[in-house]
């Protein structure tokens, strides 16, 4: 269904109009500039390409041109008063929130910035532990301590579930201060908690509730999927457009309701945010949104098509397990993104890791990623059904020619992990380097994650453990990109040097 709500807004010109989700403020100010023939005395140095032929020829004369800088037609990102402020004003209305803010350092940047809209040094916020790396780079930064809510666990799977409301409410009653709670709608693997009844919690204790949305753009345009989170009434959501959205990679939206100060949240953004926010980011966020807009419902339908499909046909296969709907259990599974493809691979005796590197190196398939025992491949409104056959026969192919046993392998991605110090204290404490394989036992003060999907298997002030050990040993023996520590082979990790 097309959106038609319109709002009076003024342009550039200071003229009073009527936009509707048809418009796209900032691509049409930007072709108008593209074809005004100015004289640019401004950066960037290249001049529409003419300063560097190669990445003229290589990007495209049409893309260079619009690669410009912040001038009078074109607004400004840091304070929008023309046509950025009405490409926002149109995607708070598409995605039902009171004001959007268009972020061009990534989702990283609009989780950060929610958190720190909300918290300050000494604050304390409810958490999943299985957050992306931005959640604890933010508490890094501003020194709020995070009350880790561990996941359930699906021990078939292995892999980490969504947070249940009860033991959200716990950690709520048992931290009473707290000033917000932080829900991964859905997680990667495409799982969602309650949040109707996570939100309805929080605002009953005065706490916000973040949302971190990077993977559910889409929700909002379908009532197929599950509750987005300005539906729920969060106060707070972080959408990755560019991941379901069809935007430029790096672009995304910071979405707020009236109960946070915009104002501040602006200011808040603009401490990080570059002051030179990329006019290619930026268009392809105001297109993205009006595709969304007008053609998310027919997009949404189509990978729901396409990736049930999948499933069925990839568990049909045998060995393979391609989950979906049947694991909801209302409480740590509330609900399922039914347009996820996650397959379980550990049964054919392959690492997900494995398989990821078998589909790219020998089939040209490149998918999301691969952890210790699954797959996950994103559909979107891009995809054809002969790429979708293409993944199914390269699986049954693998399965024909690598199945193997299962014995020896690691079963399972999330290990529970004991907090011993804040995140901030730790990163910025004395530390000296250990080898990863005689640190049991001490206080980790980095990072270490397999990337993607970027949770960390440690976070500053966790305690090592020989279990963690073997898990980050296990997952290189396997190929998954190990990241996060200083040393860049990962054969060392910074631990906090308590004779310091």
């Amino acid at each position: 269904m097309i959106k038609n709500i319109t709002q009076r807004m003024g342009t550039a010109l200071g003229e009073n109009i009527k936009l509707t989700q048809y418009d796209t403020p900032i691509h049409k100010a930007l072709e108008e500039q593209r074809l005004n023939r100015l004289a640019h005395f401004d950066v960037p140095g290249h001049k529409g390409g003419r300063g560097n032929k190669e990445l003229k020829e290589f990007l495209g004369a049409d893309c260079v041109k619009l690669d410009m800088n912040s001038m009078k037609p074109l607004d400004n990102l840091c304070h929008p008063s023309s046509v950025i402020k009405d490409a926002q004003m149109l995607a708070a209305q598409a995605f039902g929130a009171d004001e959007a803010f268009f972020i061009v350092n990534g989702t990283t940047a609009a989780v950060q910035a929610m958190i720190m809209s909300v918290t300050v040094a000494g604050d304390k916020i409810i958490m999943p532990r299985n957050v992306h790396r931005s959640a604890i780079n933010a508490l890094v930064v501003n020194g709020a301590i995070p009350v880790y809510v561990n996941p359930g666990v699906n021990k078939k799977l292995g892999i980490p579930l969504g947070m249940s409301a009860d033991d959200v409410e716990q950690a709520m009653k048992e931290n009473p201060d707290a000033k917000a709670v932080l829900v991964n709608n859905p997680t990667y693997y495409g799982i969602c908690s309650d949040l109707k009844k996570i939100v309805e919690l929080a605002h009953e204790h005065n706490m916000f509730v973040l949302v971190d949305e990077a993977h559910g753009t889409h929700f909002y345009f379908s009532d197929k999927l599950p509750v987005s989170a300005m539906e729920a009434g969060a106060d707070m959501a972080a959408v990755s457009m560019h991941k379901t959205g069809g935007s430029l990679t790096q672009s995304s939206i910071l979405l707020t309701r009236n109960t946070v100060n915009a104002d501040y949240v602006r200011q808040i953004i603009n401490l990080t945010q570059t002051t030179s926010g990329s006019y290619l980011l930026l268009s392809s966020l105001d297109i993205a949104r009006k595709n969304m807009s007008l053609n998310g419902r027919y997009f949404n339908d189509k990978m729901i098509e396409y990736a049930s499909y999948a499933r069925e046909e990839i568990n049909r296969l045998g060995g393979y397990y391609a989950y979906g709907e049947e694991l909801i259990d209302g409480d740590a599974v509330y609900d399922f993104d039914r347009t996820k493809l996650s397959v379980h691979t550990r049964d054919i005796g392959l690492a997900g890791i494995e398989v990821y590197d078998l589909l790219r190196d020998d089939y040209g398939i490149q998918i999301e990623f691969g952890d210790i025992g699954n797959i996950l491949a994103i559909i979107s409104g891009g995809d054809r059904m002969l790429e979708i056959e293409r993944l199914i026969s390269a699986l049954s192919e693998i399965k024909r020619l690598h199945e193997t046993g299962k014995a020896g392998m690691f079963d399972h991605e999330y290990i529970t992990p004991l907090i011993v110090m804040g995140p901030q204290k730790a990163f910025f404490s004395v530390k000296m380097a250990l080898p990863i394989k005689e640190s049991a036992g001490r206080i980790c003060s980095e990072f270490v994650m397999c990337y993607p999907p970027g949770i960390p298997i440690l976070a500053p002030g966790e305690m090592i453990t020989q279990e963690i050990i073997n898990y980050i040993e296990y997952a290189k023996e396997k190929g998954c990109l190990v990241t996060g520590t200083q040393d860049m082979n990962v054969e060392y990790i910074n631990v906090v040097d308590t004779n310091a």
